[in-house]
């Protein structure tokens, strides 16, 4: 995968219901040794902190809109992404961001009014920190 961890990864495939070839769960291990099998690289964060690829949340924090917005453009076919397992995450490139497409979802998002693209900055938390 673009941007996990083979931990990661196996849990998405569990949570899928996905199993190996023998019917067995994923484990981390399990995923290592087919991915090694088929020579795909590990999963390695960029040594400039500036990742290729990004999930729902980032990508969204980088056009600096809501996440449900850019799902939305996204499920609508109005930006590039991936999206490979039903209860999986979202996968940008972040070459698909800085298109004049990607700058039009975020400047509509932000023009509406009726559709805010966040919440406030004033809103407060119905949850108390856990940290």
């Amino acid at each position: 995968m673009l941007i996990a961890s083979d931990n990661l990864i196996a849990s998405l495939l569990n949570r899928n219901g996905l199993k190996t070839g023998n019917g067995n769960r994923w484990t981390r291990e399990r995923v290592t040794s087919l991915r090694t099998y088929h020579h795909i690289p590990v999963f390695k964060p960029a040594d400039d902190g500036i990742e290729p690829w990004l999930n729902l949340g980032n990508a969204a924090k980088l056009l600096k809109i809501a996440p449900k917005t850019l799902r939305l453009a996204a499920e609508a076919g109005e930006i590039e992404a991936s999206h490979p397992l039903s209860d999986g995450p979202w996968i940008f490139a972040r070459a698909s961001l800085i298109t004049t497409a990607a700058q039009s979802i975020a400047e509509r998002a932000r023009q509406n009014p009726r559709y805010p693209a966040g919440s406030h900055p004033n809103q407060q938390s119905l949850f108390s920190s856990t940290t």
